[in-house]
């Protein structure tokens, strides 16, 4: 089975999340701290500086900001290569500025940072290499090639050359080290943010087919006694006429058609589950419900329990939450995946806890990931082995990532480990070599006949719309 496809989004999507007016009022906030500095210093402080070049500085952004604000409509979104344009004409507009202004002789020269952490936040990785190169090349010329700062007596005010070479060593460090930074928490947190918008995805088609199953089911439980009244009246009819050949054969049309209704209802019913009675099912039941779509694929999947834990009718009937089921699911696929031949599915229970794990004869868990599984988009390089044994797995990790935040919002924690060392040169088929996966509820949080989240009894209640 295939990985499902969840529309994630890449880094060019997400470039076109920033709107055009987000950036000038940013680029406003700057011309005016531009306007402040350039008259602190002049009134204030008296220093002599080339205010015409500066001002014409800032008058060329305020005039792109106000191009852009009668040009383009204000819900505009930027492009990618619009997003870079804009972060790079901030750039060299800032540099232009600091080498009027002596260079890295003035303090303000850190705001170069800004630019390079906005294109690691927003942009695509080659982006912010393209910003923190051009960042890193500005900074170079700055500490050779300024314009030196006078005060109101002429004096130059410079920072020892060694002050400068620091400067200058500490901004390239800071460009690398910021863009690196950002760019890795930012790609964090959309990866969660896509992994998060997958599970939701899954978990409401499983939701969906629950309650639609429900429907199915009410519906074929409700529509029985009239369709079977149908179909006795329809046959003592066809027996009543048959001096009337015309009308026994609509008869017996009525007679099959009802037979045919009651089949699709049948057919339809066999996955509906009745709302209050099949809110619950026996441990075993649920596990096998969530493993069958994976039963016939090739591979053998045993259904195991501890024999110290009792006969079948006095297995834990647990909660049948669509979280619980498709997770288990995800864990299965996984396992059918990698299994050489067999999967062993082994369920424990006591009066504390439920636990179950899911366990396979192939060659278990990449080590180098194993502390990792769990995560999005977690993946190692395929060998030739691999891709010839399962084609089409992508190795990004989401399958596992959906069904661990499915199950622990149950209330489960899960556990991942290797029966036996994967690039051994001693295993053998048929034992539990591969994969493990462990499974552990507090009882309370699944058991649907006693505890906090008990599934009520009675009769069951009229569907509302």
């Amino acid at each position: 089975m295939a990985q499902p496809e969840f529309g994630l989004l890449d880094g060019q999507q997400r470039s076109n999340w920033i709107r055009l007016r987000t950036m000038i009022v940013l680029r406003w906030v700057a011309i005016v701290g531009q306007l402040i500095a350039l008259t602190v210093a002049q009134h204030l402080l008296g220093l002599q500086i080339e205010l015409g070049l500066c001002y014409l500085a800032v008058g060329i952004s305020a005039i792109g900001n106000l191009i852009a604000i009668f040009v383009f409509p204000e819900n505009k979104r930027l492009t990618e290569s619009e997003n870079l344009l804009m972060v790079l004409f901030d750039l060299l507009q800032l540099g232009f500025l600091l080498a009027l202004t002596g260079g890295l002789n003035n303090p303000f020269a850190m705001l170069m940072l800004g630019p390079v952490t906005i294109s690691a936040a927003v942009l695509t990785t080659r982006s912010t290499i393209l910003v923190g190169a051009t960042a890193i090349v500005i900074v170079t010329v700055l500490s050779e090639i300024h314009m030196p700062l006078r005060a109101k007596d002429g004096d130059v005010l410079s920072i020892p050359a060694l002050f400068v070479f620091g400067n200058w060593i500490a901004m390239v460090i800071a460009i690398c080290f910021i863009s690196l930074y950002s760019r890795r928490v930012t790609s964090e947190i959309h990866s969660m943010s896509d992994a998060l918008s997958a599970t939701q995805l899954a978990l409401s088609r499983e939701q969906k087919l629950t309650d639609l199953g429900g429907v199915v089911a009410a519906a074929a439980h409700e529509l029985g006694t009239p369709l079977a009244t149908i179909k006795l009246a329809s046959s003592e009819l066809i027996g009543e006429l048959t001096d009337q050949p015309d009308l026994q054969e609509d008869a017996a049309l009525i007679s099959q058609q009802a037979d045919r209704c009651r089949d699709i209802l049948r057919d339809m019913g066999r996955t509906g589950k009745d709302d209050l009675h099949m809110r619950q099912a026996p441990l075993m039941t649920v596990v096998q419900e969530a493993a069958e779509p994976h039963a016939n694929r090739g591979k053998s999947v045993l259904y195991t329990h501890d024999p110290d834990a009792g006969e079948e009718m006095d297995q834990p009937a647990i909660l049948r939450k669509p979280e619980i089921i498709h997770g288990l699911r995800n864990l299965v696929q996984n396992a059918v995946d990698f299994a050489r031949s067999t999967v062993w599915v082994e369920a424990h229970w006591t009066n504390d806890h439920i636990t179950l794990r899911i366990i396979d004869d192939g060659r278990g868990f990449p080590p180098q990931v194993l502390g990792r599984i769990g995560d999005p988009f977690v993946g190692h390089r395929k060998t030739n082995t691999d891709r010839a044994q399962r084609p089409e797995y992508n190795g990004m990790g989401l399958g596992l990532f959906i069904a661990k935040t499915l199950l622990e919002r149950s209330g489960a924690e899960l556990a991942f480990a290797n029966g036996a060392d994967p690039y051994g040169e001693h295993q053998q088929e048929g034992l539990h070599t591969g994969a493990i996966v462990k499974v552990t509820w507090p009882r309370g949080k699944v058991d649907a006949l006693n505890g906090e989240n008990s599934v009520k009894r009675g009769e069951n209640e009229k569907l509302t719309v």
